[in-house]
C-alpha cells in the first residue's frame, strides 16, 4: 500500500516506457571528452614564431661602426664681468671669420690652447688670472 506521488510515479513510467530517452538523459549529463590531440597542443611562444631572419646586406656590411657621442657634463661658474666680455669679442671674431661660434665652444677651444702649451707657458697663462670668490654673488636689497 505505498502511495507515491503522481509526479514520481509519471516520471517513473516515462522512464520505462522509453529507454532512448534514458540514454538521451545520461548523456547530456556527462561532459564530453577533450581529444586526446588538443590536450597535448602547446601554445606556442611569441618569440618561437617571430624570429627575425639575418640576412646581411653586402651595403650594411660596408658601413663604418657608428662613433658614441661623449658623454656630456653641465656645469655653472661665476666670472668676471669684463672677461665675460671677452667671450662676446670673441663670438664676433669667430663670425666675421666664418665660423660661428656658441660660448661652450669658445671655452673649449681655449681648454684646448691651454692644454698644448708647456708647463712654462700654462704657468703665466694660469698667474694672469685673478683668483675670484667662488659660489653665487648676493643680491642686493
Amino acid at each position: 500500500m505505498a502511495t507515491s506521488t503522481p509526479t514520481t510515479s509519471k516520471s517513473a513510467a516515462k522512464k520505462a516506457a522509453n529507454p532512448a530517452a534514458k540514454e538521451t538523459a545520461v548523456a547530456l549529463n556527462e561532459k564530453p571528452a577533450m581529444p586526446v590531440q588538443e590536450k597535448q597542443k602547446k601554445p606556442k611562444k611569441i618569440a618561437e614564431a617571430k624570429k627575425p631572419v639575418s640576412v646581411q646586406n653586402p651595403v650594411e656590411a660596408d658601413k663604418p661602426a657608428k662613433v658614441k657621442k661623449p658623454k656630456l657634463v653641465r656645469d655653472s661658474f661665476t666670472i668676471p664681468k669684463d672677461e665675460y666680455l671677452v667671450i662676446d669679442s670673441l663670438k664676433q671674431r669667430s663670425a666675421k671669420l666664418g665660423q660661428p661660434m656658441k660660448k661652450s665652444e669658445l671655452l673649449r677651444a681655449g681648454i684646448k690652447v691651454l692644454n698644448s702649451l708647456d708647463d712654462g707657458q700654462l704657468k703665466q697663462a694660469l698667474d694672469a688670472v685673478p683668483a675670484i670668490k667662488t659660489g653665487r654673488p648676493k643680491v642686493a636689497k
